[in-house]
């Protein structure tokens, strides 16, 4: 799982109230939109996470930009502890193994796929019921591009790597044919 343990651990115990509500999507949305801002304002980042400013004035810059964001008061509840807490810097981690969980309640994964040029959404779809079926679970594209491939691509889902890049044949070939003709043996 990505993130660190302490990442994982407030996730699942956010996921496990969220749960309790049947709330997750909800709470998952709510925290990539928090990301989002995060993300996007330096200014922001600066003033919650910097232990300069005090617990109660970070707490209130969060009420006033959660309300503007529509989050609830699960998650605004839970921001708060981060704050308290000094973990608000694990933020990113905390939602990405929050999405980590949701997925898997929801028989989803992220497959990571590194192809050497752009797909296509003709060539992602394909892709993605290929992995679907492969794995029986509904599959998520991670996608990053790496010439360096040469071709064709490489997919990792879970503990399952699929490696179809050139660069890989490329090099079975090159050891099938260094390896056979050091075998060759004479007939009789």
């Amino acid at each position: 799982m990505k993130g660190g343990t302490a990442a994982h651990r407030y996730a699942k115990a956010l996921f496990g109230l969220a749960q309790d509500e049947h709330r997750h999507r909800e709470v998952r949305v709510e925290l990539e939109n928090l990301v989002s801002l995060f993300e996007g304002s330096r200014e922001l980042r600066d003033t919650l996470l910097t232990p300069l400013h005090p617990a109660a004035e970070r707490k209130s810059a969060l009420r006033a930009i959660s309300g503007g964001a529509s989050t609830s008061a699960l998650v605004q509840n839970f921001v708060s502890y981060l704050i308290d807490q000094r973990r608000l810097i694990d933020f990113g981690a905390i939602a990405d193994a929050y999405g980590e969980f949701a997925d898997e309640a929801e028989g989803m994964v992220t497959a990571e796929i590194v192809a050497a040029s752009p797909l296509d959404d003709r060539r992602k779809d394909r892709l993605r019921r290929a992995l679907s079926e492969r794995t029986g679970q509904e599959v998520r594209l991670e996608i990053e591009v790496d010439p360096a491939l040469i071709g064709g691509a490489v997919a990792k889902v879970g503990d399952l790597v699929f490696d179809g890049s050139l660069r890989t044949q490329l090099g079975q070939l090159r050891a099938a044919l260094t390896g056979t003709g050091t075998s060759v043996t004479k007939g009789s």
